[in-house]
């Protein structure tokens, strides 16, 4: 018989038992159940409404069976439903009444929701840490790469020279932005629902205060009612994953095309490789593919959590049951993938080289060559016209910019080219615009670049010394009570 089962004749219905248990997802936050049932039961002591004999039979008991849980010694039960209920079991079996008295003035709805807020913010705080991970290599990266050149790109054509640095930097910021997300969502998680009860508090005095400090939340949920039913900071963790790996799907799709032998700007290492069953040549980056595709499932999960959501009415429903698989799924795929894609990045090999020479083709001077035209008068666009009329003429000719003579120059404005070009000399310095921006790094790209890259500074996380996500990947036993 279940612990709640007073007011029932008869249990519940095997599949309905196994349908409606929780225990398989929720059983990852033994520790957070453990710590907030400590702290309840010394804030119930403290208060009198416990005695100080049965706080320590309690504090020590859950001790014991958190021992038990972490050497794999502890066999979870699907008939006791959920994490709460199969610890305060065993620890009624083993201390006695004391164990009875744990759950005074407490309810599974606001006991479960601080073990997720708990749960929440172990999350947060090791994704940041993955995050700011990737984002100390992208900074090493660039540093490594002041001064190389590649093609911009818009709509994936060539568009003007850009320095590696720069682009890397890109990356940096979008990590950055979702680096202040997690940030927010472990704000979010950051506050005490403990007394809530049920939904409508409780009449005994419990001293909210108290656990808040013990559990180290910032402050007590002022709400009973939104205490128990918010899930908010689940879907800010969500969210936050989800954009994350958007920019992470991103960066793994630069990696598939750079490295391509149509690009060739990359050579990723053999431990981010992988080969073909059938063809002996092939080298596929399949980790950054899997990156690549890997943020549709944490998408999902974000619209799964919205959707279950959606309608609720106060207070607690069991549809909350559904807010935890989603949300430690989108956690650990997007811990990996940011792991992933640090080791990546950090041991592919640039190749300076194509880069370069790819950033010498697709007429990448033409804009500068435009500034110049209108910089010495000429209304810009007019100057987006004559240099159009140049890219022709060089389309047909098979040639660069840097190939044209004055004359061709007079021929795409007239007479009046000698005004803006100057004589033959001067004109081939003005014309040379894509060879001094690529044979030499521009210094106004030089200052941005150095301005967005080196200077960064990154912001420090709190750390703990347990890894959440990295445990989920031991499952304990279940098995069925005779």
């Amino acid at each position: 018989m279940a612990l709640w089962g007073g007011r029932f004749e008869a249990g519940v219905a095997e599949v309905t038992q196994e349908f409606g248990a929780s225990l398989p997802v929720d059983k990852h936050l033994y520790k957070q159940d453990i710590a907030g049932s400590k702290a309840h039961a010394k804030m119930l002591a403290a208060q009198g409404i416990i005695s100080a004999e049965d706080e320590q039979a309690i504090a020590e008991g859950l001790t014991g069976i958190e021992q038990d849980i972490d050497a794999g010694n502890f066999t979870f039960d699907i008939n006791d439903e959920d994490i709460h209920m199969s610890i305060e079991a065993v620890l009624t079996e083993r201390i006695g009444d004391a164990g009875a008295r744990l759950h005074t003035g407490r309810s599974r709805n606001d006991q479960v929701i601080t073990d997720t807020r708990l749960y929440a913010k172990e999350l947060c705080r090791e994704l940041m840490g993955a995050n700011l991970k990737l984002r100390k290599t992208l900074l090493a990266l660039a540093a490594q790469n002041e001064e190389v050149l590649l093609p911009g790109y818009t709509h994936l054509q060539h568009a003007q020279p850009v320095l590696l640095a720069h682009h890397f930097m890109a990356y940096y910021w979008m990590f950055t932005r979702d680096f202040n997300r997690l940030r927010q969502a472990f704000d979010a998680a950051d506050m005490n629902p403990l007394g809530s009860a049920a939904l409508a508090g409780t009449t005994y005095p419990l001293d909210r205060d108290a656990t808040t400090r013990a559990l180290g939340f910032a402050a007590p949920i002022p709400n009973s009612l939104d205490a128990v039913s918010d899930r908010d900071f689940l879907l800010d963790l969500d969210y936050a994953a989800s954009v994350s790996m958007i920019h992470l799907s991103r960066l793994a799709e630069e990696i598939i095309l750079w490295s391509t032998s149509e690009f060739g700007f990359i050579t990723l290492s053999d431990a981010f490789s992988t080969g073909s069953s059938i063809m002996p040549q092939k080298k596929n980056p399949d980790f950054a593919e899997l990156i690549r595709g890997k943020s549709g499932r944490v998408v999902g999960d974000l619209m799964a959590l919205l959707v279950t959501m959606k309608s609720l009415p106060l207070a607690y429903n069991k549809d909350l049951q559904e807010d935890k698989e989603g949300v430690f799924d989108a956690a650990k795929t997007l811990y990996d993938c940011l792991t992933c894609m640090e080791g990546m990045i950090a041991t592919m090999k640039i190749n300076k080289d194509a880069m370069r020479i790819q950033a010498e083709k697709g007429y990448l001077a033409a804009t500068d060559v435009a500034d110049y035209l209108a910089k010495k008068g000429m209304p810009f666009r007019q100057a987006h016209e004559v240099v159009g009329h140049l890219v022709l003429l060089c389309d047909k000719r098979g040639c660069n910019l840097d190939d044209l003579s004055l004359e061709d120059f007079a021929g795409a404005y007239g007479q009046k080219a000698v005004f803006f070009f100057g004589s033959s000399k001067r004109t081939s310095r003005a014309r040379s615009t894509s060879r001094a921006s690529l044979r030499h790094v521009p210094p106004s790209v030089a200052r941005r670049a150095k301005r967005f890259t080196i200077r960064c500074s990154l912001r420090k996380i709190p750390t703990r010394k347990t890894t959440t996500i990295s445990s989920r990947s031991s499952p304990h036993k279940l098995e069925r009570s005779s």
